[in-house]
């Protein structure tokens, strides 16, 4: 059975979806940009500031799930310039063990939601 995830610490959708959606013991979050939940602000101080706040949303996902960043087994990074991959990478691997990180692909793209640099999907399970 599908069950809508939701929770006020990580930013309400900005469309016609929901945060994230489980199915199965199956996570599927949808992306998340650098906006802080609390003031719906975006975080666009550096790269690295905006990654830790898409990072603290999905945070916020599991956390409402009941998982952890142990349970996420892939990750889709898009970004809007691929010269910020390893600013990125060092923030990104704050968050996962690189013996245990999950499966990823990180693409650079034309434009983001809010024409933010970074956007970041997981896909998790119990």
């Amino acid at each position: 059975m599908k069950k809508i995830i939701e929770t006020s610490n990580a930013p309400a959708p900005v469309g016609p979806y929901n945060q994230a959606i489980e199915y199965n013991g199956m996570l599927f979050a949808s992306g998340q940009i650098a906006i802080e939940p609390s003031t719906g602000n975006l975080v666009t101080d550096s790269i690295e500031a905006e990654t830790h706040q898409v990072m603290k949303n999905v945070k916020a996902i599991l956390t409402e799930a009941g998982m952890t960043f142990e349970n996420v087994l892939k990750c889709s990074v898009f970004v809007k310039d691929m010269h910020l991959y390893g600013r990125i990478n060092a923030v990104y691997a704050e968050y996962f063990d690189e013996a245990t990180a999950p499966a990823r692909e990180l693409v650079e793209v034309a434009n983001l939601p809010k024409f933010v640099n970074i956007e970041i999907s997981v896909i998790a399970a119990r």
